[in-house]
């Protein structure tokens, strides 16, 4: 059972200790929840990262897919992506491209990576042509659903067609949101587009939660965003929130998830209790 305490959140909930997930007896399928905002800058690839990380420590088999041109997440996990052979963008575009010759183990145990480099750019333009353009990528997950417990897509700053592949292929939706006004103004546009791919291509879509970012609890102006982003979605509004910290940065430095480069941080202690929230919700296996 979920236990309440007098603490509250920021913004004034009761403070919900989630508990340490039960160990799973078998893996699969996953569950496929695409890490989503087109603003950049908002804390999307170092909460798939550190996110990816926390579910594995806790036992779960997770699949991160590098959805990104610009190959933050590979990055961030040791992988230098110039010097890939294959990615995610060969599994697109080549019919007989196989995803167990492209996924690559990491350092951190039960945690695999479908890594992306420049070259994904260039499937924009060419998935245009393509029949069920905007299924691409569910065909290329469907054969890894059943070894994973969780799927994370960091998807590109952008709602474009990648995007929408990846809100097509996914059964949720995390949104990173920035502490500022200005990446307050996307999310109403953000949702919309949701709704959409909901509508028109995924019926079980849902957004699994809003995550604040890059929170500093002594500004006013961070509070305020926080409380209205709970105004506009309530309980959309995770309790988890994430504080800025120079841990995240350095930690991207050493090609490392926090729970490992500095796994006492509070930094790391919050992606825990994010990891916790999500399968306590069961937005997570």
């Amino acid at each position: 059972m979920v236990s309440a305490t007098q603490q509250q959140d920021a913004v004034g909930r009761p403070l919900v200790d989630f508990p340490v997930p039960a160990p799973l007896g078998s893996h699969g399928p996953a569950r496929v929840i695409a890490m989503c905002n087109q603003k950049g800058g908002v804390g999307k690839t170092t909460t798939t990262i550190n996110l990816a990380a926390a579910l594995a420590e806790y036992g779960r088999r997770v699949l991160v897919v590098d959805f990104d041109p610009q190959g933050a997440a590979s990055v961030g996990f040791g992988v230098s992506p110039h010097e890939l052979d294959q990615t995610v963008y060969n599994l697109l575009m080549e019919r007989d491209a196989r995803l167990e010759d492209v996924v690559r183990t990491t350092a951190i145990p039960g945690l695999d990576l479908l890594p992306a480099n420049i070259d994904l750019s260039a499937a924009e333009v060419q998935l245009v042509g393509e029949v069920a353009r905007e299924s691409v990528l569910s065909r290329v997950l469907r054969p890894a659903l059943d070894d994973y417990d969780v799927v994370l897509v960091d998807c590109q700053p952008s709602l474009g067609l990648l995007t929408v592949n990846a809100l097509t292929a996914a059964h949720g939706v995390l949104i990173p949101l920035e502490c500022e006004f200005f990446a307050l103004r996307g999310v109403a546009l953000l949702i919309e587009t949701i709704e959409k791919v909901r509508d028109r291509l995924n019926p079980r879509l849902e957004v699994d939660g809003i995550l604040a970012t890059m929170y500093d609890s002594r500004t006013l102006h961070a509070r305020e965003v926080v409380a209205r982003v709970h105004e506009a979605f309530g309980d959309q509004l995770l309790q988890t929130v994430i504080n800025r910290t120079v841990k995240f940065p350095d930690a991207t430095v050493a090609a490392e998830p926090i729970t490992t480069y500095a796994p006492t941080h509070p930094g790391a202690e919050a992606y825990r209790q994010l990891a916790r929230e999500l399968v306590a919700r069961g937005d997570a296996a």
